[in-house]
């Protein structure tokens, strides 16, 4: 099977990314640069990470990465982001397309893909009402409800979801863990359960030690700039206490570091998310052998309240509930131990691949 995975990046990521690919001066040492962070490695086909030479992958929103690929094959210098992608996959003779990315490249990008392509499939775990993804063969993802919405909307589901990376099994080692608790994620206004939660557990930093890498919406950034302050976008700023342990955003690598060095790692479901629960946190904090500390809902199999994950079912519960977790280092554990071997295990690239080949099969 000849596989091409597109995916994207977030913009808070990029500096990273200049960073990291300084040095590189071809589409082949960038793309190897970007994987061998770990960037989105759940979400990676075992194929890819392994560099099987039957897959390509790349970032279709990134553009020095394109730009690059279309420089070395002799493309026009004013070539689209879309016109690149569509030449990858041909050169490549692509069989089977997997997009991370369908809000950018919908329906009308799949009706141009080249001839040699029979199976398109996209992840999306989010309602998207008023996006096109009929064009694909096939949506995915491992959010039972959101995949009920698609089926309302006539199109073809499957359940899918996110693997345990083998890399993180030498981050979940690490037994010297001194940040007490660790949140990494969104905030904005529109995060209003994650905020009373967050304002909650930043209350008990006075005695124990709480990180929070807190990637910010631009008018919260703004709201909280010098300039903000004379603008009438209050609502917008983060309460003092946030504001005051805030660390900048963390990704790849430096997210498996941080989730290494955390004893609990609480989660919270963005308003959207509705009763599903298994965000990519939940993944990721158990792989790299973090407690996690997730809202009430329904999370996906093998993630159980009690055996390998704890639940929280308001601000003050959470609160409580991580005094008796730092009380009782033997409870805590045990429980991250379990939910590190779940997830190892139940949740491996092996299976996941596996599962893939069934879905276009």
């Amino acid at each position: 099977m000849r596989l091409f995975q597109n995916s994207s990046v977030y913009p808070a990521y990029l500096n990273r990314l200049r960073e990291l690919t300084r040095n590189c001066t071809s589409f082949d040492t960038l793309a190897a640069a970007f994987l061998a962070d770990r960037y989105g490695a759940l979400h990676l086909l075992q194929p890819v990470l392994e560099g099987d030479p039957m897959a390509f992958f790349t970032n279709g929103d990134n553009e020095i990465m394109q730009r690059q690929w279309a420089k070395e094959n002799d493309l026009p210098i004013n070539a689209t982001l879309e016109t690149i992608l569509l030449a990858q996959i041909e050169d490549h003779r692509t069989e089977v397309f997997y997009n991370l990315d369908p809000i950018r490249y919908g329906s009308k990008f799949v009706r141009k893909l080249p001839g040699c392509v029979r199976k398109s499939i996209a992840w999306r775990a989010a309602p998207s009402i008023h996006e096109d993804f009929t064009a694909y063969d096939l949506m995915v993802c491992n959010f039972p409800t959101i995949l009920e919405k698609y089926k309302k909307q006539g199109l073809r589901t499957a359940e899918f979801s996110p693997a345990h990376d083998q890399v993180m099994n030498s981050y979940a080692d690490n037994n010297n863990r001194p940040i007490d608790v660790l949140f990494v994620g969104g905030y904005s206004r529109h995060h209003q359960n994650r905020t009373k939660l967050l304002e909650a557990v930043a209350k008990m930093s006075k005695d124990i030690n709480v990180v929070f890498h807190l990637d910010s919406s631009f008018f919260t950034r703004l709201a909280e700039s010098k300039f903000g302050s004379l603008m009438p976008i209050g609502n917008y700023r983060r309460p003092i206490l946030i504001q005051a342990i805030a660390a900048e955003p963390v990704f790849g690598l430096d997210l498996y570091d941080a989730l290494s060095k955390a004893k609990i790692v609480i989660n919270g479901a963005i308003d959207m998310a509705g009763p599903d629960r298994g965000n990519m946190r939940c993944f990721e904090a158990m792989g790299c052998g973090s407690l996690l500390l997730s809202d009430d809902g329904m999370y996906p199999p093998g993630m159980i309240p009690d055996i390998n994950l704890k639940i929280w079912h308001t601000p003050s519960d959470a609160v409580s509930c991580i005094n008796e977790l730092l009380a009782d280092d033997e409870n805590r554990l045990a429980l991250a131990s379990a939910g590190h071997r779940m997830i190892s295990e139940s949740y491996s690239k092996q299976r996941q691949w596996q599962k893939f080949q069934q879905l276009i099969s």
